[in-house]
């Protein structure tokens, strides 16, 4: 199959990239490249790139491929918090105009990185599955909303979207990110031996690391598109799901002498939710393979062997930080266009 990857150089492609060309794949990259300076570690292998912001794609840059693996996005609550209208325009807006070029283009398969942010504030209690409520707290949510209700109406007997809603990615990758909680956690513990939750601990979060989404994103590729035509899929397993003071927990038994501490005035997150991952074991026999531990581990050794510093961890991997200093050095306009 020859595949199209949308944001292969942001914090999950570089992983999944890989995991589709070890399948066999032809992978060509789509990126507007704006975190080529964040990388900690040795990137690996390139693939062939086009160099172009996911809103001026056409279908002539699509033409001859198979399927569009949908990663691009401004992925982070607070950025879009601060630039909802552009989270809306790229997240939503762009994501359904590369579709329709791609089903224009003859483009069979569509898989959109989805969330399970969309789920938002949920009672706790409850596993929460494709056929729950969406009760997002956040433009980044409501943008995947949006996106898979469009989508949705652009499938026909030629074009066929999936929807992988994701849970809350972690784990390392060359393009590093450190504004989520477990990469978060831990590069704190790492830097300055505080494990420092920013909530009151208590908000339940469905965990799964990077390696595992992209083995997600294969499984669906390579199902009978009876099975995956038109569908959500949760993307984690159900005995990943987690209270953030638990995690906490286990990343402070990981760093050593590390301890734990909460920022002062941190209140309960809206963001709060479990979830079933039922569906794409059962359908897909998709099973992960890594937990929160093994990941904490996993990035407490990436970080010790890269060096990482406080402020590297606090301005160069904050997805938000880096991108107010492209804009403060004039490379970037307000719409995170390049100048």
């Amino acid at each position: 199959m020859k595949i199209v990857v949308t944001g292969h150089a942001g914090y999950i492609g570089p992983v999944m990239v890989p995991v589709l060309r070890s399948a066999g794949h032809e992978v060509v990259g789509l990126d507007t490249f704006l975190f080529e300076g964040c990388t900690l570690g040795p990137v690996g292998p390139q693939v062939p790139a086009i160099r172009k912001d996911i809103r001026d794609v056409r279908a002539a840059d699509l033409e001859g491929f198979d399927a569009v693996v949908h990663l691009a996005a401004l992925s982070n609550d607070p950025l879009g918090n601060v630039n909802k209208e552009t989270t809306y325009e790229v997240n939503h807006r762009a994501t359904v105009h590369v579709a329709a070029e791609a089903r224009r283009a003859g483009v069979q398969r569509f898989v959109f990185a989805s969330s399970c942010s969309l789920y938002g504030a949920a009672d706790g209690d409850a596993m929460l599955d494709e056929t729950a409520a969406f009760n997002p707290v956040t433009p980044y949510g409501e943008s995947k909303i949006r996106s898979e209700q469009d989508l949705l109406r652009l499938a026909d007997d030629r074009f066929s979207p999936s929807f992988m809603r994701c849970a809350t990615a972690y784990g390392f990758s060359p393009h590093l990110r450190a504004d989520i909680v477990v990469n978060n956690l831990v590069g704190y513990a790492h830097a300055r031996g505080e494990v420092l939750i920013k909530s009151d601990g208590t908000p339940w979060r469905p965990l799964v690391h990077i390696e595992d989404i992209s083995r997600a994103f294969l499984a669906v590729l390579e199902a009978p598109r009876e099975k995956v035509h038109g569908q959500a899929f949760n993307v984690g397993a159900d005995e990943e799901n987690y209270q953030i003071r638990d995690v906490a927990s286990i990343v402070q038994e990981v760093v050593p002498g590390s301890r734990v501490v909460y920022a002062p005035g941190g209140a309960p997150d809206l963001r709060n939710y479990r979830v079933s991952f039922a569906k794409i074991r059962g359908s897909l026999g998709f099973t992960t393979r890594w937990n929160v531990r093994r990941g904490a581990e996993e990035l407490y050794r990436a970080y010790r062997e890269a060096g990482l510093t406080f402020e590297d961890f606090q301005n160069k991997f904050v997805r938000l930080s880096w991108l107010r200093a492209l804009q403060e050095q004039g490379r970037l306009d307000a719409n995170l266009r390049w100048r």
